[in-house]
């Protein structure tokens, strides 16, 4: 099954804006990461197309989107859970979705890096300890720790990252 053009151009007239940026989500696009999040936040008004099985007619991604991403490396039966992804990674970066605007900041491939282990109370459980730098109270050398954690994840997890030293 393939969508046809002229239901997707009849949308596209009522719902775009000069401001649109029109998005189909396709295997065939480029792969969606953080960055591209970041740059999609900016946009002032967002029109995804999601397809169905097969996709859509090919004119609809020749004459009617700005760009095509993918999600990964898989088919989806549609691409309304891409459209879910890229809307909630984008979302959660717009100001005051989060409660903190460091949040977003400080998490995994905001700085090509994973982010760094996170640990609750109590400080020992079953003989797990949380490490005795984060026990401490000195902020110093709880920010170098996580940095340290995070090169190191990166290394062993990710090292396709290639920006983690």
């Amino acid at each position: 099954m393939v969508m046809k053009v002229e239901p997707i151009f009849n949308a596209l007239e009522e719902l775009r804006r000069p401001d649109s940026r029109v998005i189909l989500l396709s295997a065939q696009g480029a792969r969606f990461d953080q960055s591209t999040a970041q740059r999609l936040a900016g946009e002032k008004h967002l029109i995804m197309i999601s397809g169905h099985y097969e996709g859509v007619d090919q004119r609809v991604a020749d004459h009617l989107v700005d760009e095509e991403i993918s999600i990964g490396d898989y088919v989806l039966t549609n691409g309304t859970l891409a459209a879910l992804v890229v809307t909630d990674a984008v979302v959660r970066l717009l100001p005051g979705v989060l409660g903190d605007a460091q949040s977003a900041a400080d998490e995994s491939f905001s700085s090509g890096l994973l982010e760094y282990p996170h640990y609750t109370r109590p400080s020992e459980f079953r003989g797990w300890k949380v490490p005795d730098v984060l026990l401490g109270g000195n902020h110093a050398g709880i920010e170098k720790w996580r940095r340290e954690q995070a090169r190191e994840r990166t290394r062993a997890r990710r090292p396709d990252l290639g920006r983690n030293s």
